[in-house]
């Protein structure tokens, strides 16, 4: 399956609102070496980098939700929400 990371990054957005909701900016870079995408989400000085298998991102393109990515959206934004 072919996609960029900008078709990627627009589906995360879509499946997981919370990122737009909370004005959380996300970052996809394709590591060749891992076989994965590496996910960074940030809010001010609060960042948290991550992977995104790319078994589960062909997954995420064809709009089955990634739990594991989920559940570190949710973790960082309960984080982030804490620390205001």
């Amino acid at each position: 399956m072919a996609y960029t990371n900008e078709d990627l990054k627009e589906k995360i957005d879509e499946m997981y609102p919370e990122i737009t909701q909370h004005e959380i900016t996300i970052g996809l870079d394709f590591s060749q070496e891992k076989n994965a995408y590496v996910v960074t989400l940030q809010k001010g000085a609060h960042e948290l980098m991550t992977h995104l298998e790319k078994k589960d991102a062909d997954d995420c393109m064809n709009d089955i939700k990634c739990v594991y990515l989920g559940v570190q959206i949710g973790q960082f934004v309960h984080n982030f929400e804490l620390g205001k």
